[in-house]
């Protein structure tokens, strides 16, 4: 009778044992397995999730505009005053609905290009206003006109030109003209072939982003989504030195298991540059746990608090010889107009960029850029990308509209936020096939680990206490 007692207690400390190294094993032979499946399934090539979601995302993106308008236009241009604007907004548009184009596999450098069609439909429901609600705003062509005509000959030239079309420092468009482009009174009347239609994003519908050539992931997949050329190129031709690089991915994924230590470098074709993002937090997306990667103070900073940052300050009158920061010019990639971007309200920006306008405020929250990755795969299931559309104007002694100027002035336009979020029925699809399995194995694990030691020690101190009763 104690014979079979006592082999029925070492019969169960085994198989607690067992179970406790079943579920120790399990767990790299686990991982193992997970990774396997995850490098099968982020590589771009035909039938895999990552693919399918890459050619066309099935995340709903918005853009939403805000309007500067101009409160006093008069005073602006007769004494040089600070601008007052009053921020007019959302408008919205859907954008990046349209499945990428030209898609081509080169299976000699494991690489595959695209072109990402443009196209933004009008959200009325989504927006303040319509369409044709109207706003005043700089004179783009005006303002562009000095700065990048600088002969005197030349701007007396223009000047009739100007007079001639009525046209002034300001004007009033309405919203659809502002985007997408309207027929410039003043560029109608210059004698040589220059284009007369002026618009923030003209063109944009019907026209497409790239061509690129990014990395399929197939034999490496630390490379996947890893942008080859953009445009056939692997530089831009805008900046100096490394600035110039394109680097990392199109921000829309990128290689797997990010880490929280690691530095997310995309390229923004908007923004004619790479950029980074760094890990500020953990948080639940619709039960998904995700990292917040966030573009720091330190990428807009000047080359005085970021040396890394010297080859994009490209001159030294607007940039107080490169020691103002916030801002950055882009006029090489425009054509030579004078286009700064920043964050909105020119969050992050030194005062004296802000200080000639009245009506900002900057906010962190509401201004700032964010990328929420799902760490595993690398995919990024919601973002914000924040930006804000500014021209440069300058005094100009032959042009009558800018005479009376005393300063330089970056006059903000617009701001947008470009926002995704992963909808309802593709988190469940994630959650489902990706992070409830992943769930799953690891509560198995823990589950037979635990059982296991447990089974183990409660048999074990069970056979010891028999065995010292039977001896006594």
């Amino acid at each position: 009778m104690g014979c079979d007692r006592n082999c029925g207690l070492i019969a169960g400390a085994v198989t607690g044992a067992i179970l406790a190294v079943f579920g120790g094993i399990l767990m790299p032979v686990g991982d193992l397995l997970i990774e396997k499946t995850i490098k099968k399934e982020v590589v771009l090539e035909e039938g895999t999730i990552a693919f399918k979601n890459w050619v066309k995302t099935g995340t709903e993106v918005y853009r939403q505009f805000w309007i500067f308008d101009v409160q006093n236009p008069q005073e602006v241009m007769m004494n040089s005053s600070n601008i007052k604007v009053e921020q007019k907004g959302p408008y919205t548009y859907r954008v990046r609905y349209l499945a990428k184009e030209n898609v081509t596999q080169d299976p000699e450098d494991n690489t595959v290009s695209f072109l990402q069609p443009n196209g933004a439909i009008f959200e009325p429901s989504l927006s303040v206003g319509t369409e044709n609600d109207n706003f005043t705003v700089l004179n783009l062509a005006v303002a562009a006109a000095a700065h990048v005509y600088q002969n005197a000959f030349v701007q007396v030239v223009l000047n009739s030109l100007i007079k001639k079309s009525k046209s002034s420092m300001f004007q009033t468009r309405s919203l659809k003209e502002l985007l997408w482009g309207y027929t410039d009174p003043f560029l109608s009347l210059v004698p040589y072939p220059v284009t007369t239609t002026v618009g923030l994003f003209y063109p944009y519908n019907n026209t497409a982003d790239g061509v690129y050539k990014v990395f399929n992931g197939k034999d490496n997949i630390n490379k996947v989504a890893v942008i080859d050329t953009y445009k056939g190129k692997r530089n831009l031709s805008y900046w100096e030195s490394y600035c110039d690089m394109i680097n990392g991915t199109d921000a829309a994924s990128f290689p797997p298991f990010v880490e929280k230590s690691q530095v997310l470098q995309f390229f923004s074709s908007d923004i004619c540059r790479s950029i980074y993002a760094v890990f500020e937090s953990e948080i639940d997306l619709k039960g998904i746990p995700v990292y917040r990667f966030v573009l720091p103070p330190k990428a807009f900073a000047s080359p005085l608090q970021n040396p890394d940052n010297h080859c994009f300050c490209t001159e030294n009158i607007i940039s107080k010889n490169c020691t103002s920061y916030g801002v950055l010019d882009i006029s090489k990639c425009k054509e030579g107009r004078p286009v700064y971007i920043s964050l909105p309200h020119f969050l992050h920006a030194s005062p004296d960029v802000s200080e000639p306008i009245d009506g900002l405020n900057p906010n962190e929250e509401e201004h700032r850029t964010y990328l929420d990755i799902e760490p595993i795969t690398g995919f990024t299931l919601q973002f914000a990308k924040r930006l804000q559309v500014n021209l440069l104007v300058k005094p100009s002694k032959k042009i009558e509209a800018l005479k009376r100027l005393k300063r330089n002035y970056i006059v903000p336009i617009i701001w947008l936020n470009e926002t995704g979020t992963i909808g309802n029925e593709k988190a469940n699809m994630f959650r489902s096939k990706v992070t409830g399995k992943i769930n799953l194995l690891g509560l198995i694990e823990m589950i037979l680990l635990s059982v296991g030691v447990v089974m183990f020690v409660a048999f074990m101190i069970l056979y010891c206490a028999c065995r010292s009763k039977t001896i006594k």
